[in-house]
């Protein structure tokens, strides 16, 4: 039974009767499953309205009652009707469309499964759609798609009673994690911007069917899915934001041509009900949220988490996604090319839920490895070359790809990690992890970090783009060699900005700008070099300059040591460790 305006959950009471008890009435749908306990307001145009003993409303279709209760509504019981009940419901919602019945021709299809509770339509999905995937890809983070869990409480929530903002909050700049909308046929749909603010779509990142994978190889859409119109039928909704307001294609459900529209991309219709339209330019669909929503970390909220199964990597230069085809049962293979020749990633899910893959870069080297849960954050790169973590790519969930081989989350290992998202990701400001008890504190600080705890911005992007003057306090006798690193968490991933390693043990600070003091390590961008903080994503970032005392000196290749190969190596020779975080708030270019 699907429910229109503000559902509940079942009353757990069943005496089968449907009498009306003292002003209320236990209301059944036509399989006998109780729906509610309210009291009738009105009945209108094969819709009944019922107040709860809590004041909330919820309306319900009289073809899906059941018959004690049809039966019930036809005996004209004038006197139970609330007598100010034309008052108490907001006027735009009394033709809403049930927002189920937009779900319906893929959940018919066995593509998704939909359920009210809680005031939201919850909709749950495996995140892979029918069409083809991946191809048309010109810049391309090497993810590939994988099913995801988006069910139980993991589902997606579309709010079926859906309040208009004060205030329509932007998207321009805002929400560039996580979705902002989902898809009828279950996908989530991420902000057309991605996590740098540039336009996804304009950059090539987008297959032909306006979607791609991110960090955790979840699939999703950076545009308005306006292809679903094949399935659902010209003028019926494509999706639904997240504030709860239907998202149209290119013309209005009668056929006629879209006019007027909002500063958040929609209006309503004659029947006063708001909607959103699909656009083929920026904004593409939502220009800001007409409805309430909430902002937490980036995104709205609440909503799902995808899973990473194996680390994520840098971008692959070059590369274009010329095809991707299922092989058998549960198998895959993308293709690319670069520079002409052809690579492919071929994968296989297992039955024990592990996912083995085949990378055969344009060189031919193949390389297989299986991954049996999340990675280690900062992890490995892939058939483009070793390079820990990332780059910005897309939206949330857009960083990563296919792993290299140092250093997999190999089958038969437990879970490496982040500890969990939506799409809730960590904490946007997280601590460093704890020392192990047998590690002595230093104390870490910086000349190049204000009172405020705002790091110089001649450190940053925006200045001189020199590495931070860093000191550190007394070290434990036995040190042989110090190691600093410069670090921030990203949502799905640690990423490495400077890193200096053999550090002599006397050393007491590296000045600011140092260069020729230890060696120098890679950061993310496979470079020898600070990588000063750039990020355009909205809100400060907190960035985290860490120091650690080592038993030994390091025998580590300078040329191929990134931040994950020196946690590594150190793992059992540091003997003093200390942190300093930072802080960092560029303002978003409009």
């Amino acid at each position: 039974m699907a429910l229109v305006g503000s559902p509940l959950t079942a009353v757990s009471r069943d005496d089968g009767s449907g009498e009306h008890i003292a002003g209320l009435r236990v209301w059944h749908s036509s399989t006998g499953v109780v729906l509610v306990e309210g009291r009738l307001l009105s009945n209108i145009a094969g819709l009944v309205r019922i107040e709860t003993s809590d004041g909330s409303q919820i309306l319900l279709k009289t073809n899906q009652l059941s018959s004690a209760d049809r039966s019930w509504l036809d005996a004209d019981p004038g006197d139970s009707l609330h007598e100010d009940s034309a008052e108490t419901y907001p006027e735009q919602n009394w033709n809403q469309g049930d927002v189920a019945d937009a779900f319906q021709p893929f959940e018919q299809l066995g593509k998704l499964k939909t359920r009210s509770e809680g005031g939201y339509l919850l909709v749950e999905s495996n995140g892979i759609p029918s069409h083809q995937m991946m191809v048309g890809i010109k810049t391309w983070q090497q993810q590939v798609p994988l099913p995801q869990k988006y069910v139980g409480n993991n589902a997606w929530k579309i709010p079926l009673q859906p309040q208009p903002a004060e205030k329509p909050a932007s998207t321009k700049g805002r929400f560039l994690r996580g979705a902002i909308a989902v898809g009828v046929n279950g996908i989530p749909i991420f902000n057309p911007l991605n996590n740098r603010g540039a336009d996804s779509y304009a950059i090539g990142e987008l297959d032909q069917f306006g979607g791609h994978c991110g960090r955790a190889d979840d699939y999703h859409y950076h545009v308005a899915p306006v292809h679903l119109e094949e399935t659902v039928g010209k003028g019926k909704p494509i999706a639904y934001a997240l504030d709860g307001y239907p998202i149209y294609g290119y013309a209005e459900p009668d056929g006629s041509p879209v006019k007027d529209l909002d500063e958040c991309h929609g209006h309503q219709d004659a029947a006063g009900n708001y909607h959103y339209h699909a656009a083929k330019k920026y904004p593409y669909f939502i220009g800001a949220f007409r409805g309430e929503v909430t902002e937490k970390e980036g995104q709205v909220d609440p909503q799902p988490r995808a899973e990473p199964m194996r680390p994520d990597t840098r971008p692959l230069p070059g590369a274009e996604i010329t095809g991707f085809e299922r092989k058998g049962e549960n198998q895959f293979e993308l293709t690319y090319e670069q520079k002409g020749k052809r690579g492919t990633v071929a994968y296989q899910l297992n039955r024990d839920g592990s996912v083995t893959f085949e990378f055969t870069p344009p060189d031919g080297q193949k390389t297989t490895e299986t991954y049996s849960g999340r990675p280690r954050r900062g992890g490995p790169g892939g058939p483009g070359g070793p390079g820990g973590a990332g780059q910005p790519g897309g939206g949330a969930g857009d960083r990563g790809g296919p792993p290299r081989p140092e250093q997999p989350s190999r089958k038969g290992e437990p879970p490496r990690g982040r500890d969990g998202n939506g799409a809730g990701e960590r904490p946007a400001n997280p601590t460093p992890p704890p020392r192990k008890s047998n590690v002595a504190a230093i104390q870490v600080g910086s000349a190049s970090v204000d009172d405020r705890g705002f790091l110089n911005i001649d450190c940053t992007c925006d200045g001189k783009r020199q590495s931070p003057e860093v000191h550190w306090g007394e070290v434990p006798a036995g040190t042989k060699a110090l190691v600093v690193s410069i670090w921030h968490t990203a949502p799905d991933q640690e990423k490495s900005y400077w890193l200096v390693f053999n550090i002599p043990a006397d050393t007491k600070k590296l000045e600011l700008n140092a260069r020729q003091v230890g060696e120098f390590g890679l950061n993310d961008k496979r470079q020898a070099s600070y990588d000063p903080p750039c990020s355009q994503g909205p809100g400060g970032k907190t960035y985290h300059i860490s120091v650690f005392a080592l038993s030994r000196i390091l025998d580590l290749p300078a040329q191929s040591t990134n931040r994950a190969k020196m946690l590594e190596a150190i793992s059992d020779c540091t003997l003093a460790e200390g942190t300093l975080d930072c802080k960092v708030e560029r303002k978003v270019k409009q």
